[in-house]
């Protein structure tokens, strides 16, 4: 009696993701997307982390986490390959240990730094968009709702 792997419902074989982590960055931030280079050259293309861009049109929450647009322009996200949902500096610590340089965030463990650095980037992540010269967030949901409506705006250029 031979065994077949088991399918899930769709009936493909799950396999285990490549990446450790999964990151989701705003592909229009001007700053986020300096640290996401900077993050894919120290990758040096091992696939260690997965790139995700939330401001791409074909973003879709049901493949990572279930996490949408506006919440993931909130804060940052990002997921681990059993699904684990992380945020805020906790996602930072995770990608900088996955590619060799855990050091740079580790002062942030310490409970009493770690609350003071979640603080700061909670500053950080509420003043974003206007210190970035961007539009609100209603009005970026407005714009993307507008796109989704007219059957999808033109493509970003690559900044």
């Amino acid at each position: 009696m031979s065994t077949l792997p088991l399918q899930s419902s769709d009936h493909r074989i799950s396999t285990p993701p490549s990446w450790e982590i999964k990151l989701l960055y705003d592909g229009e931030c001007p700053l986020c997307l300096r640290e996401v280079r900077f993050l894919q050259k120290r990758d040096a293309g091992r696939g260690r982390v997965a790139f995700v861009d939330i401001a791409d049109l074909s973003y879709d929450p049901a493949e990572h986490g279930g996490i949408d647009y506006a919440t993931a322009m909130g804060r940052i996200h990002a997921l681990l390959p059993d699904g684990t949902i992380i945020r805020n500096v906790e996602v930072f610590r995770r990608v900088y240990e996955v590619l060799g340089m855990g050091w740079v965030y580790a002062l942030t463990r310490l409970p009493l730094v770690g609350a003071i650095a979640d603080w700061l980037y909670g500053l950080w992540a509420n003043w974003r968009l206007r210190l970035t010269g961007r539009p609100d967030l209603e009005t970026l949901l407005q714009a993307r709702h507008g796109c989704a409506s007219a059957g999808g705006c033109r493509p970003r250029q690559e900044k």
